[in-house]
């Protein structure tokens, strides 16, 4: 049943592998396209080309090109997506809103209460069932990448916002690159509980809780987890919650959800981490009913990707998107608004 899904599909590092090999002191001198061939599974040549052609291959740590010839001792790096998974994606005529789309790209406005990726029971009705079907009726689409969208990054469930899906392996490797090295510009919207006083930086790196495989949490231990920043401004006080602004330096799952809780500011909402009870105000019965109501505005977290920005990987010109917040966030922010302007006692 969907209630016991793990809602756990937005960490984009998790989307690429980092392979990392010292070359040993009797290697014969070979293009390195066809050395890592020989040493990477699941890599097909054309996929190692693309990867070198966008900067994803370093030796020693400067970019080479795929006819570059490896020598012993060198220190080859190189980003490549993850092998699509071998699930069968079934084409569904699912309405999308595309904010923007060419023959390399197509940018999405996911609403909430969609599954990004068939998997975990999911198998219908997510956004990748959507594309399919999109890509499927487009007039020419002629690439390896043909009925099978090749994901960036992903978004919660239950987040709103921006989505980058490319459609050719060059447009893949190119964004996965622009993720890696952090140039993705990203700036969420949150609603979350509590009078955040100032703005400020989360530091604190995020893995799956022991107690609960479903959600994550911050290690004090910085050999555990990994390594995550959310800076965070205040847009909007309403004194019981506020609306922030946060922009992402890395992209682990849940980030934003979790580095809320950490800070003791949970989103409004948040059904994994507590922030779909009442967690500040009065004891009331109209307040109680107050919430209530906002609650059902919205089907989860607060928490909308209202902004990105990268560099298109064909045109090389900077790109930047807007998404309006999705009207059930807007009528929860409108009610915040009347109450806290009313004669109510908060």
């Amino acid at each position: 049943m969907e209630e016991n899904v793990p809602d756990v599909e937005n960490e984009e590092e998790d989307l690429f592998e980092h392979f990392n090999i010292k070359v040993d002191l009797g290697q014969e001198i070979v293009r390195i396209d066809k050395f890592l061939i020989d040493r990477l599974p699941n890599t097909s040549r054309s996929k190692i080309q693309s990867s070198a052609k966008n900067g994803n291959i370093r030796v020693n740590g400067i970019f080479v090109k795929s006819n570059y010839k490896v020598k012993p001792k060198d220190d080859i790096s190189i980003v490549l997506p993850y092998p699509v998974r071998e699930i069968e994606l079934i084409p569904e005529d699912i309405p999308i809103d595309v904010i923007f789309e060419d023959d390399n790209l197509i940018i999405i406005n996911k609403p909430a209460n969609m599954v990004v990726h068939p998997g975990y029971g999911n198998y219908r009705g997510t956004l990748v069932n959507a594309l399919v079907y999109h890509f499927n009726n487009l007039p020419q689409i002629n690439n390896e990448y043909y009925g099978r969208p090749g994901l960036v990054h992903r978004i919660d469930k239950h987040t709103t916002g921006l989505l980058i899906i490319a459609k050719t392996e060059n447009a893949l490797t190119h964004l996965a690159k622009q993720f890696y090295d952090r140039t993705i510009q990203r700036r969420y919207l949150a609603l979350v509980w509590g009078d955040v006083q100032q703005d400020g930086t989360v530091v604190g790196n995020l893995g799956r809780s022991p107690k609960n495989r479903k959600v994550m949490t911050v290690f004090d231990d910085p050999s555990l987890g990994k390594h995550a920043i959310t800076h965070y401004k205040v847009l909007e006080r309403f004194g019981l919650v506020t609306l922030l602004e946060c922009k992402l330096e890395t992209g682990r799952t849940h980030q934003i959800r979790v580095h809320m809780k950490h800070l003791g500011h949970p989103l409004f909402n948040d059904l994994e981490y507590g922030g779909n009870l009442i967690l500040k105000g009065t004891v009331s019965t109209s307040y109680k009913k107050f919430i209530e109501n906002c609650f059902e505005l919205i089907p989860g977290q607060a928490l909308h990707a209202a902004t990105l920005g990268f560099v298109h990987p064909v045109s090389n010109q900077s790109l930047n998107f807007d998404s309006k917040i999705p009207e059930g966030f807007e009528k929860l922010l409108e009610k915040w608004r009347k109450y806290t302007s009313s004669a109510h006692e908060i």
